[in-house]
């Protein structure tokens, strides 16, 4: 049996003057793939932001296994096993390769089980062990995004929020990604994802939530939402 990882209750949250989040509240069940779809500036990131500390919740709780990390610092949010992989990637580009996997690691002092997960990564990602010393700036896009996401697998995750993995990749690397995604969590690893691609977050997300401007107006079995009317019309382009 299943139990909630991640709750969210009632989270509003502002920048400046704009009321980026609305009463938000939604969950994570332990070893799903839950999915955020939403038109741009909908709250997708906030969300994700939020769980993260990167942003302050104005009112709202957030909890973690149990243990509410409302307003705990981002890099603490990391040792309670949430990492994230930022909208853009973000990979520090005047380091290398296996120097982006080990700032991942930044948090463990288990040097022995660092080097086994580096090769972990290399497993998953081939690309990054053949270009292990070369520089993050001259990756291609598909690579610096197969990078970021082995940099947040470092930390051991128990819940990995990803923020649109499939930006800017061209049709045969998104489905390489999103490929990967599901073997990560079919290897135990709780998904939160976000993406413009409503198709292919759908298709493998178990659940899914649909925001307009910081609410969440529908969710449910991400199957049933891919075959909801609305939801085809609005971000499915049918």
């Amino acid at each position: 049996m299943r139990f909630c990882m991640l709750v969210i209750e009632n989270l509003f949250v502002n920048y400046n003057v704009i009321k980026a989040l609305k009463n938000i509240s939604c969950l994570v069940e332990q070893g799903e793939i839950v999915a955020l779809i939403g038109a741009n500036g909908a709250g997708k990131t906030t969300i994700l932001n939020a769980v993260s500390g990167i942003v302050p919740a104005l009112s709202g709780r957030i909890t973690f296994q149990g243990n509410e990390i409302t307003g705990v610092p981002p890099h603490l949010i990391v040792k309670h096993g949430i990492s994230q992989v930022p909208e853009g990637r973000r990979v520090f580009a005047n380091m290398t390769v296996l120097e982006n996997l080990e700032m991942g690691a930044y948090s463990r002092s288990d040097s022995k089980l660092i080097k086994q997960d580096i090769e972990h990564v290399y497993e998953r990602f081939p690309r990054l062990q053949e270009r292990n010393r070369q520089l993050a700036k001259t990756l291609s896009g598909g690579e610096q995004q197969m990078l970021a996401m082995g940099r947040a697998l470092m930390s051991r995750p128990k819940l990995l929020l990803l923020d649109e993995p499939s930006m800017g990749l061209a049709p045969m690397l998104v489905e390489q990604i999103f490929s990967i995604i599901q073997e990560i969590n079919a290897g135990g690893t709780t998904i939160m994802l976000v993406e413009q691609n409503a198709n292919m977050a759908l298709s493998i997300a178990h659940r899914a939530y649909v925001l307009e401007t910081g609410e969440v107006v529908l969710s449910g079995n991400a199957r049933e939402l891919a075959e909801n009317s609305e939801v085809r019309k609005a971000y499915l382009g049918e």
